[in-house]
């Protein structure tokens, strides 16, 4: 019965060290429940979601057509801006499209066509909405390139370099604003990943668990412009936030001791309980 005991307690001790290592591991592991689902993922509607034209956006837009229409086509684009580089002569020339800005009231200033309303439509309805427009003017064969250029995404929190960050394509996932952000430090919780979003003046928040694998079908995998995105500190990293140097200092020194002495207590009990052993085993 001693002998039982004494196997019982060792294990005790042996599972409760190694689960204190392994979960340190763990804490950091992303989709640790991928497997579960599989090789792929069943697509969504999600997928498939555009973003939407939004107050302020920046939007580059040009427009084409057949040879026999050029001139006419002319005059629905921007004129293209040249400049030199502030102080040199010699260069040659940067060209540059003009934009386009939102206004406050959803509206762009197209040539020819004047005042278009595009807040709220995405850029497939944008585009067609303009060739429709363009095509009373010109017979047939136009074509209208569309881009928002202002997709921007704020990550902040603990990543590696946090801030305002641009992208060129206008359809990002939550990784890949995170992976311009240079991923997250060893001190952000990957459980907790916030995201703020304002959709026409009302505040929308979700929160995404980078260790779960459904965040590959949540509504908000992909982002909108101006999205931000938090990446909370883990407890260990906002504890040592709320205290001083001295404090801090203090808290190591009694982590070190409690350290110590449980390590201490333990070698004791594992010393006893090898004696208490070998005296059963001799019997």
């Amino acid at each position: 019965m001693k002998k039982k005991v004494c196997k019982l307690l060792l294990s005790v001790i042996a599972v409760g060290f190694i689960s204190s290592c392994s979960s340190n591991k763990e804490a950091i592991l992303y989709f640790k429940d991928i497997d579960d689902y599989g090789q792929k993922f069943k697509s969504t509607s999600y997928y498939d979601v555009e973003p939407v034209i939004k107050q302020n956006d920046q939007l580059l837009i040009t427009v084409s057509a057949p040879a026999l229409y050029q001139e006419k086509v002319a005059q629905f684009n921007l004129p293209v801006s040249t400049y030199l580089t502030p102080g040199e002569v010699s260069v040659t020339p940067t060209t540059s499209f003009q934009t386009y800005t939102v206004d406050k009231d959803g509206y762009i200033d197209f040539p020819i066509l004047g005042k278009v309303h595009l807040e709220g439509m995405t850029k497939t309805q944008a585009r067609e909405h303009l060739v429709k427009r363009i095509s009373e003017y010109i017979e047939e064969g136009v074509t209208v390139y569309f881009q928002i250029i202002s997709f921007a995404i704020s990550v902040q929190g603990e990543v590696f370099k946090p801030g305002l960050i641009k992208m060129e394509s206008d359809r990002i996932s939550v990784l890949d604003a995170l992976g311009a952000a240079g991923g997250l430090t060893i001190f952000g919780d990957r459980s907790k990943v916030l995201l703020v979003r304002d959709n026409n003046g009302t505040i929308e928040h979700h929160r995404f668990d980078l260790t779960k694998s459904d965040i590959f079908n949540s509504p908000y995998f992909y982002l909108q412009q101006n999205d931000i995105l938090f990446v909370e500190a883990t407890r260990a990293r906002r504890q040592e936030s709320e205290y001083g140097n001295e404090d801090t200092y203090k808290l190591q020194r009694t982590s070190f001791l409690t350290t110590t002495i449980t390590t201490t207590i333990l070698s004791i009990i594992s010393t006893i309980v090898t004696v208490v052993t070998l005296k059963t085993v001799t019997k």
